[in-house]
């Protein structure tokens, strides 16, 4: 029989029906191609810098970058102005768009992922996330920076090469604001340490532990091998953690991107960083990392109702994760 759990983050409950998951074709690999025009030169790549506009930050050694930060050429957001609101009609309100769009190239390597960087390289990934995060917060206009990996063209992604995209906002998104609102509702302790501390002493739905940092497909998953990663020392904002502990994060995505690879082959997926709204104490929030599978489609159900289904329980999903330890 079917479950309904409820996501404390977001407010809203999700369905388990693993007996969905002997469908034919649930988890076919990425089959959409990223790039359409194969003769084009990546503007990723090494020797290819100039095809970007000029890196706002690099790390590795010099001359010879691991992780390179350049503004986007295509930017959603852009401009330092303050945002306006502007009532045109009864039901008609806009706002200028105005904020910072980044690209993050997380590796020279044109066909890597995020599953194939070293333990030095996820670090510098991380650091560059932090770093690009406590310039945003330097920004009057920009309320939020959302860090994404997007990996495969369902996930997203338009060119191949491994990527990410940092977006200072002008405002708070909604999907923070229900799960800070978790936080507040969850009273007397933090809701993601409780969780961490409960999961560890359940054991069946966790996939990476350290002393730094735990990883589990959470009880209210609502996808298949839907993940989350917290660092277990308690910090509002991902530009106020620990190096340590940044780095531990990334270490452990890392490390079960393989595994997820291992387990269900090259699927699409994002990665996104949930860090607390600049210029604010939060002290209810925890920084985390949601790792999100493409490997079903949004049917009717879940665009109509915002419920979502899962075919494939959190338990059995740590269990195929962890299968080879």
């Amino acid at each position: 029989m079917s479950q309904l759990r409820l996501n404390p983050l977001t407010g809203r409950w999700v369905t388990i029906a693993a007996e969905r998951s002997s469908r034919p074709g649930d988890f076919a690999p990425r089959m959409l191609a990223v790039e359409t025009d194969t003769g084009r030169p990546c503007p990723f790549c090494p020797g290819h810098e100039e095809s970007t506009p000029p890196a706002l930050e690099t790390y590795g050694p010099s001359g010879q970058w691991q992780v390179r930060v350049v503004p986007n050429l295509y930017p959603a957001f852009s401009g330092d102005e303050p945002m306006t609101v502007s009532n045109l009609g009864p039901v008609f309100t806009q706002a200028s768009a105005s904020g910072i769009h980044e690209v993050l190239v997380l590796s020279p390597d044109h066909d890597g992922s995020f599953a194939d960087l070293d333990d030095r390289a996820a670090g510098l990934v991380m650091a560059a996330v932090r770093d690009r995060m406590e310039d945003h917060a330097r920004h009057a206009n920009v309320r939020y920076t959302q860090a994404i990996v997007n990996h495969g063209r369902e996930a997203g992604a338009s060119i191949a090469h491994p990527h990410g995209q940092l977006l200072g906002i002008p405002f708070v998104p909604g999907e923070l604001a229900e799960e800070r609102s978790g936080f507040v509702r969850f009273e007397g302790s933090c809701l993601l340490c409780t969780m961490a501390d409960a999961e560890i002493a359940a054991g069946h739905r966790v996939v990476a532990e350290d002393d730094r940092v735990v990883v589990v497909c959470p009880f209210w998953s609502g996808s298949p091998f839907e993940m989350l990663a917290v660092a277990k020392t308690h910090e509002t904002h991902m530009a106020r953690a620990t190096p340590q502990d940044v780095v531990a994060v990334g270490r452990a995505l890392r490390d079960v991107l393989v595994r997820l690879r291992r387990t269900v082959g090259d699927v699409a997926y994002n990665v996104v960083f949930h860090t607390a709204p600049h210029h604010q104490s939060d002290e209810h929030f925890h920084w985390h990392a949601h790792v999100i599978p493409r490997v079903t489609s949004i049917a009717g159900f879940e665009q109509g109702t915002g419920v979502l289904i899962n075919i494939v329980s959190p338990e059995l999903a740590a269990q195929q994760l962890t299968a080879s330890d």
